[in-house]
């Protein structure tokens, strides 16, 4: 069984090897298998991938995020601005139908509200913004209101692409489907066969919300 200080020292060159995190200001700490992040990053985007980092360290259970993010100078920009920019993105975003998303910026971090039919316009639409200069956070509250299906058809399509899936033991899964809503019970080996798993259950057509309630059980 791994000790709490072999998990953080795995944390932290986990951190300083992800390219995308200048980790001199991340501070961890890890209690039963949980890890604490704290301290400052310059962007969004890198607070995001050091929480992404510490979850693929085996034996995580979960991560608490309590990174702040301090934009340099250089990066700072009005909500104004901030605000055009995000219009634009979502624009151009390939995943997310036009007209779909409106945003609200205030303080530097960006809400989304809206309604889409599937689950990665809603992602695509997080994806599109999150790391533009002058982002301090993202909040998604866009709606997924799918076509109907067959919850027949939506359940066995999960367990399929649970099968198929290289990172996630299927058989020690169950898929649950009430009124749009997939519940995920039983048990994983790590955090990110975890969020792979509730992946590809929000990958399903007719699914409007996805309630995880895998435990992470190393060994």
């Amino acid at each position: 069984m791994r000790t709490d200080q072999s998990i953080e020292d795995d944390v932290r060159a986990e951190l300083a090897w992800e390219p995308l995190i200048s980790e001199q200001g991340i501070g961890v700490g890890v209690k039963d298998g949980v890890v604490t992040l704290r301290g400052f990053v310059p962007n969004y985007a890198e607070k995001l991938a050091a929480e992404r980092a510490a979850e693929r360290v085996l034996a995580v259970r979960g991560v608490v995020q309590e990174l702040e993010v301090r934009l340099p100078s250089s990066s700072e920009v009005t909500d104004q601005a901030l605000a055009t920019r995000v219009i634009n993105a979502l624009e151009w975003a390939a995943p997310v139908p036009k007209g779909s998303v409106k945003p609200k910026v205030e303080k530097g971090r960006v809400t989304l509200a809206g309604t889409v039919k599937y689950a990665y316009e809603r992602t695509g639409a997080e994806n599109a913004v999150r790391n533009l200069t002058g982002v301090m956070g993202v909040v998604n509250n866009i709606a997924v209101v799918p076509p109907v299906t067959s919850p027949l058809a939506v359940k066995s399509g999960i367990e399929q692409a649970l099968k198929r899936h290289a990172e996630i033991d299927a058989s020690r899964i169950t898929v649950e489907t009430i009124d749009g809503t997939i519940i995920l019970r039983g048990a994983v080996h790590s955090w990110v066969e975890k969020r792979e798993a509730e992946r590809a259950a929000w990958n399903a057509p007719g699914v409007k919300q996805v309630d995880d309630r895998l435990a992470v059980v190393v060994g």
